[in-house]
C-alpha cells in the first residue's frame, strides 16, 4: 500500500503578496503624511515665534519711552528671523483716564486679515515727580 504525501511548496501565493504590499503601502502613505504635517508645525511655530517676538519688541518699546501713546491706530513693518511682517497697534481708552488699552497684531504680508501674534499691553500715565 502506497500512500500518497501531498508535498506542500514553501512560499508566498500571489493574494498574499498582494495583501502584504497594500498593508505596506498604507503604512507608508500613513507616514508620509504624519512626516508632511509635523513639517507644517514647525514652520509654523517658526513663523508664530517669530511674530511673538515683533509683540515684545513693540511692547518693549512702549515700556522703555514711557510715552503716554495717543488714541488711534498706527502700522508699519518688522523683519524678525528673515521674516516680514506687518504689524497694527491700536490705543484705546479705559475707564480710568490715566490708563490706555494698547491692542498690537502682527501678520505675514500675504494675509492682513489672520494676525499670526496678538497681545493686549496697558500702559499708564508717568505721574511727575
Amino acid at each position: 500500500m502506497f500512500i500518497k504525501m501531498r508535498t506542500r511548496v514553501l512560499g508566498f501565493t500571489l493574494l498574499e503578496t498582494l495583501v502584504a504590499l497594500a498593508v505596506i503601502g498604507i503604512a507608508m502613505a500613513a507616514a508620509m503624511r504624519s512626516t508632511r504635517f509635523a513639517v507644517d508645525t514647525v514652520a509654523d511655530l517658526r513663523v508664530r515665534t517669530a511674530a511673538g517676538w515683533v509683540v515684545q519688541n513693540l511692547e518693549s518699546e512702549l515700556r522703555a519711552t514711557r510715552a503716554f501713546p495717543a488714541m488711534g491706530a498706527s502700522s508699519g513693518r518688522a523683519v524678525q528671523g528673515r521674516q516680514e511682517f506687518l504689524w497694527r497697534q491700536e490705543v484705546g481708552g479705559t475707564p480710568n483716564y490715566s490708563f490706555r488699552r494698547v491692542e498690537i497684531k502682527v501678520f505675514l504680508p500675504g494675509q492682513p486679515e489672520h494676525a499670526v501674534a496678538r497681545q493686549v499691553v496697558y500702559v499708564a500715565r508717568q505721574q511727575n515727580n
